[in-house]
């Protein structure tokens, strides 16, 4: 997931995606306590996405607070 990308997306699809992570964020991390994990290398990646989409959040409403 590029940052591009997540910069296109409304708040609200913002939300959304990081809610989705987050679900497959501790759902890796059930696996990995069960043994079931296959690749650990996706935690990672989806750790990464989380930041990545709350910083754009974060970006999102600091614009939305100066221009009011």
């Amino acid at each position: 997931m590029k940052a591009q990308e997540l910069k296109d997306k409304t708040p609200d699809q913002l939300k959304e995606q990081l809610l989705s992570l987050k679900k497959e964020a501790f759902n890796l991390r059930f696996q990995q306590a069960t043994g079931q994990l296959e690749s650990t290398a996706r935690m990672r990646s989806v750790r990464r996405d989380v930041a990545r989409v709350k910083t754009i959040l974060n970006q999102k409403a600091a614009e939305a607070a100066a221009s009011n």
